[in-house]
């Protein structure tokens, strides 16, 4: 008979007492539309690229990777080129495991104990776990009543309490809020007179999917050396599960990302399988076209219906709202499709899917909302 042994005492830090891993729900059900996916598949000769991008790459895995990965980066500034129109050297360019551990080298560079971290709520759920996790100090301000960031209040906000860093997403999740120009200007002025320096980071997750005549940040960064953009080939690019962010910086802020890197942290496969899919651009990228008016149809069939709904410039649309939205989301599952639940109470974001996914939505929204 085996005695049963007592569980362990760990020294698990005090803040993270209690606390479950991030993570949207994972089912299996016919329309996934609650993380943001591209619904589109790589196509045949996109699939046939990377897989011959991989086989050259293991003939070599005894070896170490490159650790500064040179020749993609020089491929991120030939895209970003060619996709905003914005000149950049190799060396602006930085990659990681998804723009996930990109946040994290900036938190790692620039935060840390007796630091803060500055951002305005509602938006990315994954920032004050970045500063969690580097033991930054977190600071969440207010956006307003629409979703859009109050350069004034923002101004304020970074007077008051002197942060280290300033996350700024571009288009914001869960809202699709795209932060104009001047608001990126007033931000980067006021960060430009905290004490001991201040990084902002526009983070552009969702760039692509932008309206047109929406500035991207990028075109900023000449004049402003505390300023980092943020991108993933998560979205757009529907390389979801190659885990691929990237961040566009001058030099010397670049280079403050790679003294805290683990060595060798992007594997010399993902560093193959992101020049593959780079080389297919134009092709991958004929399908943000699609989703952008699938998105704006989507935008205008829920307003047709009397609900709320958030300007968008990403692939997801934020609507409500609902007395009861856990209901309305449970409804959907049970009629096997996930959307999420996330927000400010009331509201439910849904993914851009195919035309027949947002079909089945609409039917079910339908059918669980009395619309």
């Amino acid at each position: 008979m085996t005695a049963e042994l007592t569980p362990p005492v760990l020294p698990l830090r005090p803040e993270l007492v209690g606390l479950e891993p991030y993570g949207a729900p994972q089912l299996d059900v016919p329309c996934l539309l609650n993380v943001n996916e591209n619904p589109y598949a790589p196509s045949a000769q996109v699939v046939a690229s990377i897989a011959a991008a991989v086989t050259e790459a293991a003939a070599g895995l005894n070896r170490y990777p490159d650790r500064d990965f040179p020749a993609l980066r020089a491929d991120l500034a030939a895209y970003l080129l060619a996709e905003s129109g914005v000149p950049l050297a190799p060396e602006q360019l930085w990659a990681a495991n998804g723009s996930n551990e990109i946040m994290l080298h900036v938190l790692q560079a620039f935060g840390g104990p007796g630091r803060t971290a500055l951002s305005f709520a509602p938006t990315y759920s994954m920032y004050p776990e970045y500063a969690r996790d580097t033991s930054t100090g977190w600071v969440a301000g207010r956006r307003e009543d629409d979703f859009s960031l109050d350069v004034d209040v923002a101004r304020a906000a970074i007077a008051e309490h002197h942060p280290s860093v300033v996350l700024l997403a571009s288009p914001n999740n869960p809202t699709g809020t795209a932060l104009p120009r001047q608001t990126v200007l007033g931000v980067l002025e006021a960060a430009r007179h905290v004490p001991g320096g201040c990084v902002v980071v526009v983070d552009e997750a969702y760039a692509e999917f932008r309206r047109r005549g929406t500035p991207s940040a990028l075109e900023l960064l000449a004049d402003h050396p505390h300023l980092a953009v943020s991108r993933t080939m998560s979205k757009a690019f529907g390389m979801a599960g190659a885990r691929v962010g990237y961040l566009a910086a001058a030099p010397a802020l670049v280079d403050a990302l790679r003294v805290v890197r683990l060595p060798y942290h992007l594997s010399a496969v993902t560093q193959a399988v992101a020049r593959a899919a780079l080389a297919h651009a134009p092709e991958l990228m004929a399908q943000v076209g699609a989703l952008r008016d699938e998105r704006d149809a989507l935008v205008e069939w829920l307003r047709a219906h009397d609900l709320q709904v958030a300007d968008s410039d990403a692939n997801f649309v934020l609507f409500g709202t609902f007395a009861d939205r856990g209901a309305v989301w449970q409804g959907l599952l049970d009629r096997g499709v996930l959307i999420r639940e996330v927000g400010p109470q009331g509201w439910l974001r849904v993914s851009v899917g195919t035309p027949q996914e947002t079909a089945a939505f609409k039917d079910a929204l339908v059918e669980v909302a009395g619309l």
